[in-house]
């Protein structure tokens, strides 16, 4: 188990409580971790309430879906992660993909796209391709700990060089916006928003929340896909949308199927 956190940075603990949809004492902020998603569940398997927040200075061995490393140097990444207690919506990787596009939006001016399932795109100044920015990995609370899930978000920020696997997919926003962004200001828009949409699908139900996502998500209409279907075959068909429950939605060959996890190629 991780020691005790060290207090919270103070210009991030200056913004978060500026910010009237933050509570700078539900975050721990830690300068090394292996992953804020494992503190997370440690956290929560001693009984962290709803809302709480890790956040690292770097992570030794930060992941993304499929146990995929996120490349999370010090001092150049926002790295964090929420707790989230009871049931889920289906969608919750969704709400947090909207949550993240909407605060990188205001806090600077960035146009990024969610690519389903869990990506955030944008385009560098000096190219017109599109770039990972940002990623989510959601996972259940572990045994013992309840019903719940861990929500965990990486956005690149500072203007470092990538590894070379990394060079020609991933972006930093500082790269997009020509100067340094105020990564403590990105925070507490972040947790704010997240806060926020959680509120609405809690009262109101995942229709507002949906129409969002389809907003922010031109690539989940008309582009072409490939997928492995499971049997060692390849299927391919143009993206339709999505459906109430999150699931990408493809035509392929004239009818729809729903697609729910594995990878997905982009490009066909």
């Amino acid at each position: 188990m991780t020691g005790p956190a060290p207090s919270l940075p103070p210009t991030l603990a200056a913004v978060l409580a500026a910010q009237p949809e933050t509570d700078p004492a539900s975050v721990r902020y830690y300068p090394v971790l292996v992953s804020t998603n494992d503190t997370a569940a440690e956290l929560a398997a001693l009984g962290a309430p709803d809302g709480s927040v890790v956040i690292a200075g770097r992570q030794t061995r930060g992941r993304g879906r499929r146990g995929r490393e996120w490349h999370s140097p010090e001092g150049v990444g926002l790295y964090l992660s929420m707790i989230l207690r009871g049931r889920q919506s289906p969608v919750i990787t969704l709400l947090a993909g909207v949550a993240v596009a909407e605060a990188i939006r205001e806090t600077t001016g960035v146009a990024v796209d969610v690519k389903w399932p869990n990506d955030l795109v944008a385009a560098p100044r000096s190219a017109n391709s599109w770039r990972k920015v940002a990623g989510i990995l959601t996972e259940a609370l572990p045994p013992g700990a309840g019903e719940g899930a861990i929500v965990g978000i990486g956005v690149n920020v500072g203007d470092t060089p990538f590894p070379s696997h990394l060079a020609g997919t991933a972006v930093a926003l500082d790269q997009c916006v020509g100067t340094p962004v105020d990564q403590d200001a990105l925070c507490a828009g972040l947790l704010a928003r997240l806060a926020r949409w959680r509120r609405r699908v809690a009262t109101d139900g995942a229709a507002e929340l949906l129409h969002r996502w389809r907003e922010l998500s031109p690539s989940s209409l008309g582009a072409p896909v490939a997928w492995d279907d499971g049997a060692g075959a390849t299927r391919r068909g143009i993206t339709a949308g999505i459906d109430g429950a999150g699931a990408l939605l493809v035509n392929v060959d004239g009818a729809t199927e729903r697609v729910v996890g594995g990878d997905l190629r982009w490009g066909g």
